[in-house]
């Protein structure tokens, strides 16, 4: 207890008026006479006298935390509260730690709560005890240094108990802090400062007016401005003037990085007064259109004495592209040339800058890149110095004599000749991706020599040291080392060394793992917009799942149904909640949030539900009148209208109570809220009679409930007549007029509703008219001939077969008189966009007024066809952009929260063509031509199309075509356009006969359209194909060039061959010529004999496939010509209608040709291709390719065939070959002896077809000869097919193989048949021959086996082998039919002839049983 008194307490720290008055300790403040105080003093002094000579020191590079306002003691009685404050500078910002007694506070007890509001700390203990009496310590803490500041608080009981406390030893008859009355100093703002809408470059100034009461010269209050949470000092970028009642802020150059929510605070010793308003600085213009905007907040991190880290936040990107890179810019103090650091963009939002010279100090800027060019530098950095961090730590003072003397380095003190000692505390002060700074302390002794060290990296898990700096010496403690591997775990060890040596390592580091590239954060979640005031909304949204290293938001806003985003934030957001300011009151808004990280900006998150921007909400009224629209006996459908006043949100939940009739207990009929006004309540009690009562509930809450109903009985209604109809309401009031609307009954009655009748009354009477004696199907009614000023009163009842139902209950009064000032809606086609717009402009107007639009008296929801709502203040628009002839009725318009403005305007079949017509004329306007499309024929026989108009901008653009197909202005053609003279031309450099007929050139400039055609066709283009032909001629003749005197042309001959043909002149020996197909070179079968002059190019089997571009070049030492033919489309179609021609002229009468699929027809002719226009016809049913149709042909004949005919395919069969100018026929009459004839031979033809694929077939395995060694076995194996399994003989030399103990036979499964001789000897040599047949017929396969003895040599077997016989099959052939189902027994039938047969008589294989 003791020695805690002597470390906390001083009586030389009481204040001078009272002994009682605890003073705060501090480290900071020791005595004068305190020797290292005095050495702390002098080292400040030398380092400032250093500093000016060395170094460029700026305010904003003193960071350090410091106390601007400390904590102050208290005394306080037993379950008080007490709150400390205190206020905190530093850059960063800095973090408050809270100790009691030198204890770290435990905050998660609930006994105190610390706040932290923009620099201003707090501690508060709700009740305090006697255990709060303590000393509590408040310690600020950032990169750059501490501080702390203590107060003493004491508390005490009402009555003096016996219990002792650390502060026992005080006297309880006096205050511990007799307390101090402050003079109440009132501050009332009187002008205040609102937001600012800003954007970059321009000026802004806030300036706040206020009443001081009183106003003392000597107690005047202190402005701090403050932007966020960072107080503001005067300096380049910011000025501050306060005095007289008056304090102003101004910002002379508006930058990104100057938004955020000003506050200005009048701080007194007894409180302060604040005010806030929020700047919002915009991008300026792009120096390039569509390029990004600026980034901000350009900060300098561990700055050392040759390299910085620059960082900075991303601008939004809400319109332009997305951001490639940035360029990071360097400028050095005092000069103004700034030079780019990195030579391609970097994508993410920091970058070390090394290569800077010790002891200079540099200003940095940022440039944003994408797609369309570089941004506009960001705000320049404040000015650092590349300072060894560590430089003012070495120094120390010298006493001499008893005095204070000399300031210099530890490494100045003179020394033995030794080496440093080994640093310590390896550790990383900050990790990125590439790079991590380490920090050491400096050995404990070092000599006067200078000393530097190594550093040294391994990765984790390994053994191996890489030396970090091998170049370059380090003299300072504090070491970025960069090119590390992203997401890798390091460790670090440290030695330093001096001319005399090195010392040893340094224990490693703890294992650091670098960062890894996680990409951009995660799409916020979702986003909720609340109103704040009528032109301000609250934002707020989920954070992302993946945040990866976030620094903030971004926020977009949009015009609900529009989608022009722009920014309402344009400096990153680190809450998630944040005040969109500049709304326009009364318009719906959507808002989107974006994150945001060092490599750029997340997806946009989901957009909000839209939110009319409008002021704060409270509670509706009471529904009423509630009524009964059916009853079954256990359950009722009641109906009520809605609130009066909605108090500024819509009413959208409902709460509905019940009662028995005289209790009076309600009880609630739905947990969950109504969102209709009709409700069907549940199990009631047959024949009770109920009441009922109804909430309504908004965005602010739940309003009154309403009067009750009337007393309903619970009876099932079982009339035949309708129900009551219900919602009735009225619009478009006039003074003689009012539009009733209502809703269909509930309780139809004993039929479907046919009509309603809608009545009227005056208030206050019973005398119902009719106002129309027909009823009318829809729900809507419009009652004429009232009394001007007349109050009345509608009901509706509805009918059906069974009569007219019951009334509904009476509409709220109404009085017949317009309302002053009201218009009616008026219905145009704008001028300039060609929409048709129907506007209404309101007489009256309330901030949460919303207009209403309807067709045919049903609200207009649908606005995906081009329907859109504009409202601008009191008018509002209904805008078709994409009308049609459906959009015909009547329109209607209502104005919520007022006097029943609405109007309508009804829309005809016949109007709505007309403002159509007008419509289409709007958006299509005529440019007007001075001239038409012309010609002129320039040198080198080059076409010259051109027109004149009235007016062209630089913005128009055109096209030019020739019979619909684009022309192209690339080399060699040429196109452009004059604006001054308005001629637009096309010039066209070879012009040739596949040019005849029309040229257009379409012309768009701006919304308007011209279009001008010229006709070239007949003469008019013989002629002109005349002209440039003799231009031509004539500038190649001067030239002296070899040329085409014709250019390429495709011929048919009579024989319907396709030639390429052209002719050359102005040839010599050397001149060469080549075809082309696609610019690949063709090498005809015959050489072009240039001395005719005529170049030809066959084109054998003409057809699509041999269409293309073709071009012919002729060429020598003087020149060049080329010609080129497009043989596809019209020129393609010419020469196949000439084919047609020519080969339909000459082609034969039809010829029957079976097959064994079916019977073909034959139409041989000069040529034919699928391309050609040829038609079979059956009867006059026009023939396709199919399962039973086959159409095709060869290249000498057109055929279909049909497959497997039947009678049905009887008849008359016919070709069409179709040309330009006639049809050639063919016929045959397929029926009577020529179809029999022709489907006999089919038949024939698919029997032996059938048997030649069925017989029996040796398919492979014999040998043609076979060569073997006397006394060896022999086995002639082969494969065998047939079906039915075919019977396997063998023969030698014509005679049966007999099998015995030397011959073997088999057939296994019917297919492998073989015969093997054991022991063979030369009477085993001879002829073999393997005989192989079903009924379908066989064949006879003869092999050669030649025998020699043991010891000769092998002889060269070559006989002269007979050819395969093949045995014809069975007559008649049987082809089995499918079978559909079980076929009864067959009868006996007589067996079939033998085969006929082969010379010899064969072994038969012992299966299958081979029949004789």
């Amino acid at each position: 207890m003791s020695l805690w008194k002597r470390r906390s307490y001083n009586q030389e720290f009481h204040h001078k008026q009272s002994k009682y008055v605890v003073k705060e300790y501090t480290s900071s403040k020791v005595a004068a006479e305190d020797y290292q105080y005095k050495s702390h003093v002098r080292i400040q002094e030398v380092v400032k006298m250093k500093m000016p000579e060395k170094y460029v020191r700026e305010e904003p590079m003193i960071r350090g935390p410091g106390f601007l306002v400390r904590l102050r003691s208290h005394t306080v009685y037993e379950n008080t509260p007490i709150k400390l404050f205190c206020t905190v500078e530093g850059f960063p910002k800095p973090v408050v730690r809270w100790y009691k007694d030198g204890v770290t506070l435990n905050l998660s007890s609930g006994t105190y709560l610390v706040e932290d509001n923009i620099g201003c700390h707090s501690l508060e203990i709700a009740r305090c005890s006697t255990d709060d009496t303590a000393q509590y310590t408040a310690v600020a803490t950032n990169l750059h240094g501490q501080a702390s500041s203590q107060a003493a608080v004491i508390v005490k009981r009402y009555r003096q108990g016996d219990e002792s406390c650390p502060y026992s030893w005080l006297p309880f008859s006096a205050g511990m802090l007799p307390q101090i009355q402050y003079t109440k100093i009132h501050i009332t703002f009187v002008v205040k400062f609102g937001p600012v809408f800003a954007t970059e470059g321009d000026s802004a100034s806030l300036t706040a007016n206020m009443i001081i009461n009183p106003n003392l010269a000597n107690l005047q209050p202190e402005a701090q401005w403050y932007r966020d949470d960072t107080r503001l000092f005067d300096s380049k970028w910011v000025k501050i003037e306060t005095g007289r009642g008056v304090s102003t802020l101004s910002l002379p150059h508006l930058y990104k990085d100057d938004e955020g929510l000003y506050t200005l605070r009048m701080v007194t010793k007894g409180g302060c007064a604040e005010h806030s308003a929020f700047i919002s600085v915009a991008d300026g213009p792009p120096p390039i259109p569509k390029s990004p905007g600026a980034p901000m907040d350009i900060k300098i991190h561990d700055a050392n004495v040759d390299y910085v880290i620059v960082s900075w936040k991303p601008p939004n990107t809400t319109t332009e592209g997305p951001i490639l890179g940035y360029f990071v810019d360097k400028c050095e103090v005092g000069t103004e040339e700034w030079s780019q650091c990195n030579s391609q963009p970097i994508k993410i939002c920091k970058y070390p800058v090394s290569g800077l010279f010790e002891g200079h100090s540099y200003s940095f800027r940022v440039r944003a890149v994408n797609s369309h060019g570089i941004s506009k530098p960001s705000r320049m950095s404040d000015p650092v110095a590349t300072l060894d961090p560590t430089e003012f730590e070495r120094l120390q003072a010298k006493k001499l004599g008893g005095k204070l003397g000399v300031v210099s380095y530890m490494e100045e003190v003179e020394a033995e000749g030794k080496p440093p000692g080994v640093p310590s505390n390896v550790h990383v002060s900050e990790i990125d991706r590439t790079y991590v700074v380490l920090c050491w302390t400096a050995p404990a002794y070092c000599g006067k020599a200078p000393m530097w060290y190594y550093i040294e990296k391994s990765v984790v898990r390994t053994s191996n040291w890489q030396r970090v700096n091998t170049q370059v010496p380090i003299r300072s403690a504090r070491y970025a080392v960069f090119d590390l591997a992203e997401g890798t775990k390091y460790i670090f060890r440290v030695s330093s060394a001096n001319m005399y040596g090195a010392s040893g390592a340094s224990a490693p580091s703890e294992a650091v793992e670098t960062l890894a590239l996680k990409g951009v954060p995660s799409a916020p979640g979702q986003v909720f917009s609340t109103r704040e005031t009528d032109t301000s909304v609250l934002i707020q949204w989920a954070p992302p799942k993946d945040p990866n290293n976030l620094i903030g938001y971004y926020i977009d806003q949009c015009v609900a149904g529009s989608k022009d985003w722009v920014s309402a934030n344009h400096k990153p957001h680190k809450g998630t909640k944040f005040v969109v300011s500049g709304l326009t009151t009364g318009e719906s808004y959507v808002f989107r949030v974006q994150a945001i990280n060092e490599l750029g900006l997340s997806e946009e998150s989901q957009e909000s539900a839209p939110l009319s921007v409008k002021a704060a909400l409270t509670p509706p009224s009471a529904p009423y009148h509630l009524a009964l629209l059916s009853c079954d006996g256990h359950s009722m459908v009641v109906n009520w209208r809605a609130p009066l006043h909605s108090g500024g949100s819509a009413v959208k939940d409902y709460y509905l109570d019940k009662r028995r009739s005289g209790t009076t207990m309600w009880r609630e009929i739905n947990i969950p809220p109504l969102a209709d006004r009709v409700h069907k309540v549940e199990g009631l009690t047959g024949g009770a009679v109920y009441q009922f009562q109804v909430y309504g509930a908004n965005l602010a809450g739940l309003g009154p409930a309403s009067q009750h109903s009337a007393d309903f009985t619970c009876e099932a209604w079982t009339f035949p007549e309708p129900g009551p109809a219900y919602d009735l309401s009225y619009c478009e009031v006039r003074n003689d007029s009012v539009v009733v609307e209502f809703e269909k009954p509930v309780y139809c009655g004993s039929g479907p509703i046919t009509g309603y009748h809608v009545e009227y009354a005056k208030a206050g009477t019973s005398e119902w008219t009719t106002s129309n004696e027909t009823a009318v199907s829809h729900r809507f009614v419009k009652v004429t001939g009232l009394e001007e000023g007349g109050n009345y009163e509608f009901r509706v009842r509805a009918v059906n077969d069974a009569g007219v139902g019951m009334a509904s209950l009476a509409s709220d009064p109404v009085i017949a008189k317009a309302v002053s000032g009201s218009q009616e809606v008026s219905c145009v086609v704008d001028e300039k966009s060609g929409d048709i717009v129907l506007s209404f402009e309101s007489c009256q107007m309330h901030e949460s007024s919303q207009f209403i639009w309807k067709k045919n008296y049903h609200e207009i929801t649908d606005f995906s066809k081009g329907t859109v709502v504009k409202t601008e203040g009191n008018t509002t628009k209904l805008i078709f952009k994409n009308a049609n002839m459906e959009d015909f009725g009547t329109f209607s318009v209502g104005v919520t929260n007022t006097d029943g403005v609405s109007s309508s305007y009804t829309i005809s079949a016949e109007e709505l063509e007309k403002m159509l017509a007008r419509s289409y004329d709007i958006r299509h306007p005529i440019i007007p031509l001075k001239s038409e499309l012309s010609y002129k024929i320039l040198e080198r026989g080059r076409m010259r199309f051109w027109l004149q108009a009235e007016e062209i901008s630089s913005n128009v653009t055109y096209k030019f075509f020739a019979n619909n197909k684009e022309l192209s202005g690339a080399a060699p053609n040429k196109m452009g356009h004059d604006v001054a003279t308005g001629i637009i031309e096309f010039i066209m450099d070879v012009f040739t006969v596949e040019n005849e007929g029309t040229f257009t050139c379409q012309i768009t400039d701006g919304g308007g359209k011209a279009q001008s055609s010229l006709v070239l066709i007949g003469d008019a283009f013989k002629a002109a194909l005349a002209e440039a032909d003799y231009q031509r001629r004539e500038y190649i003749r001067v030239k002296e060039g070899p040329h085409f005197s014709e250019f390429l042309s495709l011929h048919v001959g009579d024989d319907c061959s396709v030639t390429v043909v052209c002719k050359v002149a102005n040839l010599k020996k050397e001149s060469e010529f080549h075809w082309y197909k696609e610019d690949k070179e063709i090498i005809p079968d015959v050489k072009p004999d240039l001395s005719s002059g005529v170049c030809k190019l066959p084109i054998k089997l003409f057809s699509m496939k041999t269409a293309g571009i073709y071009k012919a070049t002729i060429s020598d030492d003087r020149g060049k010509d080329m010609s080129q033919i497009d043989i596809s489309g019209k020129v393609f179609d010419n020469a196949i209608n000439k084919i047609s021609q020519l080969a339909g002229a000459a082609a034969s009468e039809l010829v029957i040709h079976c097959t064994a699929t079916g019977i073909q027809l034959q139409c041989h002719m000069k040529y034919y291709t699928s391309e050609m226009n040829v038609t079979w016809y059956h009867g006059d049913s026009k023939l396709a390719n199919s399962d039973k149709f086959v159409v095709g042909g060869a290249s000498n004949m057109a055929t279909v065939e049909v497959i497997e005919p039947t009678d049905r395919d009887k008849g008359r069969y016919s070709i069409v070959i179709v040309d330009s100018e006639n049809a050639n026929k063919r016929t045959l009459e397929l029926s009577g002896d020529v179809y029999e004839k022709a489907f006999a031979e089919f038949q024939k033809l698919k029997a032996e077809a059938y048997a030649e694929k069925n017989r029996g077939q040796v398919v492979g395995g014999l040998p043609d000869v076979v060569t073997i060694m006397e006394k060896k076995t022999l086995s002639l194996t082969c494969t065998v097919c047939g079906d039915p399994k075919p019977q396997v003989s063998w023969l030698k030399n014509g005679s049966d193989v007999e099998p015995d103990d030397q011959y073997a036979v088999s057939l296994d499964q019917g297919r492998f048949a073989s015969l093997t001789i054991k022991g063979i000897s030369m009477d085993n040599s001879g002829r073999y021959s393997m005989i192989v047949q079903n009924k379908y017929g066989g064949e006879s396969v003869d092999i050669v086996v030649s025998v020699y003895r043991h010891g000769e040599k092998i002889p060269e077997a070559k006989p002269t082998l007979a050819p395969k016989i093949l045995i014809p099959p069975k007559l008649p052939i049987e082809i089995p039919q499918p079978k559909t189902q079980p076929p009864p027994s067959p009868a006996p039938s007589s067996p079939s002839p033998a085969p006929p047969k082969v010379t010899g008589r064969g072994m038969k294989s012992p299966t299958p049983t081979r029949r004789k």
